[in-house]
């Protein structure tokens, strides 16, 4: 590969941690082929990118970046890696991989690392707590829910209550009368 098509490749890596905040570093030693077109096809389907790059390649593209990542040279950036993006969610990469290992049946594709909103997971054993991670969107859609909750109860209260005070006026004026 010569410098030229390395910085293009570097450049690529630049734009997509810049304007994607949610990708995983994995690593898929030991797939056959076989499991590796299945994988490939379950990135597509879910609209999931996958690509496998040099790990030199990716240090680099992550130096241009502000996030310090760093932690990654010694633990994740080591052996044969791939890189997974999604545009949208930070979620989907983990239940893609989490349900590729069960069907898959085994342990050959590992969690190296993520970044989810430009927060660092390193490790395979956080794949489960990527998998539990709210979206902004979701954690937005909660506060407004429980914005609401109290407003709702209120106009719910004076609602149910008014029909109940003009029912009990109405019972007295028919004894008076």
């Amino acid at each position: 590969m010569t410098k030229e098509e390395k910085a293009v490749i570097i450049g690529e890596l630049s734009q997509k941690f810049q304007t994607i905040p949610y990708f995983y570093i994995t690593e898929s030693t030991g797939l056959t082929v076989a499991q590796v077109n299945n994988f490939r096809r379950m990135c597509f389907q879910r609209g999931v990118e996958y690509r496998v790059v040099k790990n030199t390649l990716i240090a680099k593209a992550l130096e241009t970046l502000d996030t310090d990542y760093t932690s990654f040279n010694d633990t994740v950036l080591k052996g044969f890696s791939g890189v997974l993006f999604h545009p949208e969610s930070g979620k989907v990469p983990a239940k893609l991989l989490k349900d590729f290992k069960k069907e898959s049946g085994g342990d050959k594709l590992k969690l190296k690392g993520a970044s989810v909103d430009y927060s660092l997971f390193i490790g395979a054993d956080q794949l489960d707590i990527l998998l539990n991670l709210k979206s902004k969107q979701e954690l937005i859609g909660d506060v407004i829910g429980l914005l609401q909750s109290p407003a709702k109860n209120v106009v719910s209260a004076l609602t149910s209550g008014g029909g109940k005070l003009a029912g009990i006026l109405k019972t007295l004026s028919e004894r008076e009368g």
